[in-house]
Formats: structure tokens, sequence, C-alpha cells
């Protein structure tokens, strides 16, 4: 789409969009909102998470960016795309990041102008130029990756309730940086391996510095660390948290980290424990070693026991994330992950959430042609922006759909995961279990998911309600 030459300068002639970014200030639309300006252009971000549509604004856009980072943002910003091309058939309308690169086939031939993905920031800044010049620019770009000259992120214009670190009883308002981009790992079933294959980039210390420096002037008290490895470079990790912790002593966060590397680095726990950190989020996935062989997790369950031991001696909480259905898991694997959670006083530091979540499978996944996949696999369900799979024991894909109900019904840790292991129980034949408390340690108020995320009802209550409402009989297979 062409926009006149010398007419993208304006205010608001571009409007970035953010959908959903678990509940943090996005880093979807406040690094672009800083290429941008640094670039001289003036652009108008809203994140959808927390207010409505504006349709002034939109009308008013000449190019219109709408970040997809995650699955479910791109499950909710399809029909804010529509909404748009609606109200300003004109607008030449770009989905960017992780997901508008794995289905940029879809988006292109019923949506989107343009798609761009990899380190996609200085690439939207060459479409706003190709636009502002009156020119048609290419709709897809290979995925950039090298390290880009990075501005400090620009929230400015982003007020809202955004997620809270909860701790004994407390809450204190959380700020969101990243420290790397990408990951040097590659993982099968990880949406972000198709695009960076393994590449992953350093942020300069004192630009991560500086991200936080902003966010605690405004009120943070704790840094969540977004990125997908925060001990991909452990040298570098280091060095972050070492300056963050002697310019705000006071100052606590948490990160996310490989069990492999929670077990190769265990020297390097007490260390981050000592500058502020809290709690890591990692992905066990599953216990049983076929499954994790089958994903290239890297680890087994063995080390998933050791990478719980390191951190608890160092004073560390470990959340794990779980994709708890896979056409490889069976019942007694299921099973197991609530033994574990019950026998490790992990209930509630694994949220129930992450025993309903069942396994993506976006376009492009690595998992595609793996020949443990293929016989499971079944057609590219589009408009939900994933291939369905069945699983061989028909009372998984069963037990999985009554799964998510309960989930969908809330109350307390310990009485969703009760639910969840009693059903699971009835499942096999099984009485139900005795009551388990919940022991969640800290946590932030809005849940972390990894290469698979819950359905859009399971989202209800977490500051996306209204978003979510407008969407049609969104899928629970996820």
């Amino acid at each position: 789409m062409s926009v006149d030459a010398g007419n993208l300068h304006g205010d608001g002639d571009i409007l970035l969009l953010s959908c959903y970014e678990l509940g943090h200030v996005p880093a979807g639309i406040t690094w672009p909102t800083a290429f941008l300006r640094r670039a001289g252009f003036a652009p108008k971000a809203i994140d959808l998470a927390i207010c409505e549509l504006d349709e002034v604004a939109v009308r008013a856009a000449k190019l219109v960016a709408i970040s997809v980072p995650m699955h479910t943002a791109l499950r909710l910003g399809v029909p804010v795309a529509q909404r748009i091309r609606s109200l300003n058939a004109a607008a030449h309308i770009c989905f960017h990041g992780l997901y508008a690169q794995l289905n940029r086939e879809w988006l292109l031939g019923n949506l989107a102008d343009s798609c761009l993905g990899g380190e996609s920031e200085q690439a939207l800044v060459a479409l706003a130029q190709a636009l502002a010049r009156g020119e048609a620019p290419a709709a897809v770009a290979a995925p950039l990756l090298a390290r880009q000259d990075y501005p400090i992120p620009d929230a400015s214009g982003l007020t809202g309730n955004y997620a809270e670190l909860l701790n004994n009883g407390h809450s204190a308002p959380a700020g969101f940086a990243e420290a790397t981009r990408g990951c040097k790992y590659t993982c099968r079933h990880c949406p972000v391996t198709p695009v960076y294959n393994g590449r992953f980039f350093a942020v300069p210390v004192e630009n991560v510095l500086q991200q936080v420096r902003t966010q605690v002037a405004s009120g943070a008290q704790h840094i969540t660390f977004g990125d997908p490895d925060f001990l991909n470079g452990p040298r570098h990790a280091l060095r972050v948290v070492k300056a963050l912790h002697a310019e705000f002593p006071l100052l606590t966060f948490d990160i996310t980290a490989k069990v492999e590397h929670l077990v190769n680095h265990a020297d390097l726990l007490p260390q981050l424990a000592e500058c502020g950190c809290l709690f890591i989020v990692t992905a066990v996935e599953s216990l049983s070693n076929h499954v994790l062989e089958i994903l290239d997790k890297g680890h087994t369950r063995a080390d998933v026991e050791q990478a719980l031991a390191v951190t608890r001696a160092a004073g560390i909480t470990l959340r794990p994330s779980l994709v708890a259905f896979t056409p490889w898991t069976t019942l007694d694997d299921y099973l197991e992950l609530f033994e574990f959670a019950a026998a490790n006083a992990l209930v509630g530091a694994i949220e129930p959430v992450q025993f309903t979540i069942r396994l993506l499978l976006p376009p492009k996944s690595a998992l595609l042609e793996h020949p443990q996949m293929v016989p499971h696999l079944r057609e590219l369900r589009a408009g939900d922006f994933g291939y369905r799979w069945e699983h061989p024991d028909s009372r998984l894909d069963a037990l999985h759909r009554e799964a998510v109900a309960v989930a969908e019904q809330g109350g307390d840790d310990a009485a969703v995961f009760h639910a969840l292991w009693s059903l699971a129980r009835s499942t096999a034949g099984q009485a139900p279990p005795l009551p388990v408390g919940a022991t969640p340690g800290p946590r932030l108020s809005e849940s972390w998911y990894c290469c698979a995320e819950p359905s859009l009802e399971l989202l209800q209550g977490r500051g996306t309600d209204s978003l979510i409402a407008r969407q049609p009989n969104p899928s629970q297979d996820v």
C-alpha cells in the first residue's frame, strides 16, 4: 500500500498496537516506539490489554503496526486488524514479532500488507521510511538476525494496571526489561527456534540499566527479565545483575532460564540470589525423558530434580512451566506431574493452569517433520494459527478438554490443583488424592507461559477481558 511522500512524520501517522504481553509493559511497542522516534517519526502507541482501540487514532494512521510476539497476541490481533481495515481501508497494516513471521502466509493473504520478524525494529523503521517516500515496500523480509543499535525502550504514554510482584501477602509494582534477545538453543517446540535459529544478542549493560532506571523512577520495586533465557550469556547476565544491585540494592528481580543452565551454572545461583533474584521460571515441560528427548530440551527428569535442589540451596524459588499434553504423554506421565508437585512442595509454584497446557504447533515449527510427530499430525487450522494433532489414547484428548473446563472455574491454587489431580486419577480409575496445601512463594500477578498458551477464556480477569470478550468462539486447543 502506498502512502503519500512526506506524510508519515506527523503525530500519530504511525500507530503501534500491542494486544497482549503477559501483563507487563509491552516490549513489542516500547522498542519500536524508541527506534521510530530516533528516526524522526512520531508514533502513537496503544496497549489494547489495558485500554480500548482508539478509532480516531486508527482513522488518522497511515501505518498501523501490530505486535504479535505470542500466539495469544496474534489471535487477539486478527480481529483488531479486521476492525482497522473497516475503519481505515487505506492504512498499511504490518504485523511484527515471532508469530508474524511464523504465520506470514495467512496474514499476507488475508489481512496484512507486510510481516516482519526477528530483530524487526529497524526493519519497521525501514518500512516507515519507504512508505514516507511513497514507495511500495516488500511485503515480507527475511528475519533480521543481527544485533541492532538499541535505543532505550520508550513507554511514555503507556499507563495502566500492569503485573505486580506478589510475595508474602504483599504486592509491589513490577517492571520489565530485556538483557538479551533471541536464544542460542533450538528446542523443537519453541517458536523462537524457526525465527532465530540458535542466535541471540546481548543488549548493552548500560542500556539495560537505563531500562530499569526509568521504571524504578516510576515506582517499580521488582523487575522481570523477559529474555527467552537470561543465562544464554552467563557472564553478561552477572554483569547486568551486579550493576543493577550496586545501583538499586533493594530492587528484586526474576528471570527465565533452562533447566540445563541451572544445573550447569549452579555456582552462579548464590550470586543471583545475593543480587536480588527471588524466583526463576524454567521450562520443565515434562518429566518423561521420552517426551523431553523429542522436544530436544537438553535435560532429563534427574536434571529437574537437581535444578530444584540447587535453586532452593541458593534461596531462590523455582517456578516450573509445563507442556502437560503432548502426543507422547501417557496417562501415567500426566499423573506423575501431580505426584511430583505434591511430593516436592511445588503446589502453587507450578500454577494450576500449567497442568492444562497443550502442545502448540504453529506453522514452521521444528516439530512438524519430526518422525515422532507425523503420525499424530492433522490439518493446519488457519484461523487458530496452529496444526491440530490427536493423541493415540483418546482419553488424553478428552482429559485435556475436561482439565481446561476445571481450570476455567477458578479458585485458589490448592483447590484447583486438587480438582485437576482428582480428574486425572478418575480417568485412570483411581480414587481422589488427599488434599495438598499450596506453597506458592514469590510470583507475578500474571502467569508465564512458554511454548504453548492457555485458552483465551483462561485469561479472563487478567486485564484482557474487554478484548477477549470480542473474540468469536476461541479454541481451547493451544
